[in-house]
């Protein structure tokens, strides 16, 4: 069996938090929120929105693809090369919200970005987590 290089991988992160989905999807969705645990950014959950991440290695260029509030989130990520799509994923659990992230489309020669986004989005989750709990 042969594999091709064109197969693409997927990072996912997943964890149960204990508040609702609502609260979660403020975090996910309001701009102000989003700079204290991802990047700064001029994100509208509006469908076809395009908006930038910016940290300062650079930026990341996304545009919104599904919004259904307190349910799904999806955007495209494109940076350094990366044309890929974060999915976030809010289902409702006995103890709070299951959360589910999915940023799919490394290929295999994008190892670093992979390796990279697999510690990067533990840290943003930790983050989240921490930002979900202080908001009203």
């Amino acid at each position: 069996m042969t594999t091709t290089t064109t197969e693409l991988r997927s990072v996912i992160v997943e964890r149960e938090i204990s508040y609702p989905p609502e609260k979660i999807w403020r975090a996910l969705t309001q701009p102000h929120l989003i700079a204290e645990w991802l990047m700064n950014n001029d994100f509208a959950p509006v469908v076809d929105h395009s908006f930038k991440f910016t940290a300062d290695w650079g930026s990341v260029d996304c545009q919104v693809q599904t919004v259904e509030p307190n349910r799904t989130l999806a955007y495209s990520w494109d940076a350094m090369g990366l044309e890929s799509t974060v999915t976030w994923t809010l289902t409702p659990s006995a103890s709070g919200t299951h959360l589910r992230m999915e940023q799919a489309g490394f290929r295999r020669d994008q190892e670093q970005a992979y390796q990279g986004a697999k510690i990067g989005w533990r840290h943003f989750f930790a983050s989240l987590e921490q930002v979900v709990a202080r908001i009203d």
